[in-house]
């Protein structure tokens, strides 16, 4: 079934890093969307060029209101204007939601562990939320990985989530908080091993980040026992 272009207007805007904002969207007839789901944005010039472009959605649940959370890529033609330039009123063209694999239900009892690389926090974010506001008492776990503290997006969100119970792990890949107890580099298989709900809990793992980041993660929880069937992966690459 194709899924009809709709118009939705900018209702906040806020910055979240240097180089990330959230966009809130009211989408009249929205129908509602699961946690882990997608849309398509598109732009069209004043000369009828169109780009469009897959975003993940941070908000899950019924509403007309959807959030977006944007990363800018260097030299990109959409997120640029996304996070610079587009303005509480501003109508924007999207589609969906789409995508019904990635996603998380409420209702399923299963463990979960998140695993993010840099804006890959966005559809797990919906994620967490969508267990804050059921009332879902799922084990889950987060581990992070970021470039340095003031790349993380979320952050304020993810502290009060961390402060009312939810374990996350943090992975600085350049530089780490003075007095961090682990030098800065990438996600291996050793602070991987220790940062993830055991094999033997038979956790949903989702992850989530650039490609190279997805493929190397996934790698990894194979090596260490996971099955690939419990291991959902969501990436994303340049412009």
């Amino acid at each position: 079934m194709t899924v009809a272009w709709q118009v939705g207007r900018v209702i906040a805007a806020q910055r979240e890093t240097a180089t990330a904002r959230t966009l809130d969207i009211d989408v009249p007839g929205w129908s509602g969307n699961l946690a882990g789901q997608h849309l398509d944005l598109r732009l069209t010039a004043p000369d009828g060029y169109t780009a469009t472009r897959s975003y993940s959605i941070a908000s899950a649940g019924s509403g007309t209101r959807v959030q977006l959370a944007v990363d800018e890529v260097p030299g990109g033609e959409v997120s640029p204007y996304l996070v610079d330039q587009v303005a509480v009123g501003d109508e924007l063209e999207v589609r969906g939601p789409l995508g019904g694999w990635f996603v998380w239900r409420p209702t399923v009892p299963t463990p979960v562990q998140l695993i993010a690389g840099g804006s890959g926090i966005v559809p797990l974010m919906a994620m967490l939320r969508s267990r804050r506001d059921t009332g879902s008492s799922v084990p889950f776990r987060l581990l992070y990985s970021v470039r340095t503290a003031e790349d993380v997006i979320f952050r304020r969100e993810l502290e009060e989530l961390a402060s009312s119970g939810l374990p996350i792990d943090w992975v600085y890949t350049r530089s780490a908080p003075e007095g961090w107890a682990a030098p800065a580099g990438r996600v291996n298989k050793d602070s991987l091993a220790g940062a993830v709900i055991p094999l033997g809990d038979a956790p949903a793992v989702f992850v989530c980040g650039p490609t190279s980041f997805v493929e190397a993660v996934a790698d990894i929880l194979v090596s260490l026992g996971y099955p690939a069937e419990q291991v959902k992966t969501e990436r994303f690459g340049g412009a």
